[in-house]
């Protein structure tokens, strides 16, 4: 269904790598792109379970938006293993105009979407979502 506001539909891939990554962990992380010709959010990448966090931080182009979700292991302050899984909306200073207006209005249609995000994080540069903030958020 496309999104009324902007009118981006979410493709069933999306949903259904989504639900793979948070019930099975078949993936570490998944990267999310606006096709701008079908105007449909489509998967672009998905992370291998071994992967890492600078993995998923290396798969933002630098000059371009992107959602992305990670599964976010770590260890609380009380020594607890946890593990939440974050939505991040990448919106780096250096893309288009057009691009950030089209993924900001998309943004809380898809992420409701995807049913079982407990932290979300937006960011204009990798400063703003590295790993420390990530799990700090995560953590709070």
């Amino acid at each position: 269904m496309a999104n009324a506001s902007s009118g981006i539909a979410v493709g069933d891939e999306c949903k259904m790598k989504f639900l793979e990554l948070k019930a099975k962990r078949n993936y570490r992380f998944i990267v999310f792109k606006i096709e701008e010709t079908s105007y449909q959010v489509v998967v672009e990448k998905l992370g291998q379970p071994n992967e890492k966090y600078d993995d998923l931080v290396a798969n933002l182009p630098p000059n371009e938006c992107r959602y992305a979700v990670f599964d976010l292991d770590f260890t609380t302050n009380e020594n607890c293993q946890k593990s939440k899984i974050v939505f991040i909306a990448w919106a780096p200073d250096s893309s288009r105009v057009r691009s950030k207006m089209v993924y900001a209005s998309s943004k809380d249609r898809f992420r409701k979407e995807l049913d079982g995000v407990q932290v979300e994080l937006q960011a204009t540069d990798l400063s703003e979502m590295s790993y420390d903030i990530v799990k700090e958020r995560a953590i709070s």
